[in-house]
């Protein structure tokens, strides 16, 4: 975990969330408020722009400066909880982790989020990725067959009914419709599976 390339790494997710920007607003038009695509973009630029700056701290540290401009940028319910996933792994991240540190300090920023957001698993949240995720990265899984089940799980939240969130609004209006947070978090699990995987 310590050869990561930190700023090759934002840049991967931030391009990944540029590219896709239209995709999540989509995704937020149809059970949201529609500005999902932007506010994950913006965000993501304001880290891309503070790379140099970020990449070189020690990876605690480089992920709660992410988490904090996330909070401060991106805005909307997202922000809060994008930003508290990333400052609570820097938080739980030992200085040097190994694959399984990094796991479970990955799972206890996914119950900070839970806790922030008030949520729970089958909900139609970010957390039906986030916690399979966790559950391959505990198994020892490869890199892509986390991206893997991070897309899966995405997919899964389609027949959800939304509980949380605005989208819990609309009631069984909400199934039939991925939940854009949820796609976010697959997103960056790829881009960052994708990248750590070219270094390693």
């Amino acid at each position: 975990m310590t050869q990561i390339d930190l700023k090759a790494l934002i840049t991967a997710v931030a391009d990944t969330v540029a590219a896709h920007a239209e995709e999540l607003t989509a995704l937020d038009q149809a059970i949201g408020d529609g500005d999902h695509g932007l506010n994950m973009k913006r965000g993501f630029e304001a880290v891309r722009a503070d790379a140099d700056q970020i990449a070189a701290k020690p990876l605690p540290e480089a992920l709660k400066a992410i988490g904090t401009k996330l909070v401060m940028t991106v805005g909307g319910a997202s922000g809060p909880l994008f930003g508290t996933l990333f400052i609570a792994l820097g938080k739980e991240l030992p200085a040097e982790p190994d694959s399984g540190g990094f796991a479970t300090a990955f799972g206890k920023a996914i119950e900070a989020v839970a806790a922030r957001g008030k949520s729970q698993l089958g909900q139609k949240t970010m957390l039906d990725v986030l916690y399979p995720v966790q559950a391959a990265m505990v198994a020892g899984t490869s890199g892509v067959e986390i991206a893997i089940a991070a897309d899966a799980a995405a997919e899964k939240t389609v027949p959800m009914k939304a509980s949380r969130g605005r989208a819990s609004f609309l009631g069984d209006r909400s199934i039939g419709h991925m939940d854009p947070g949820a796609r976010s978090v697959a997103l960056l699990v790829r881009a960052v599976v994708e990248t750590v995987g070219e270094d390693a």
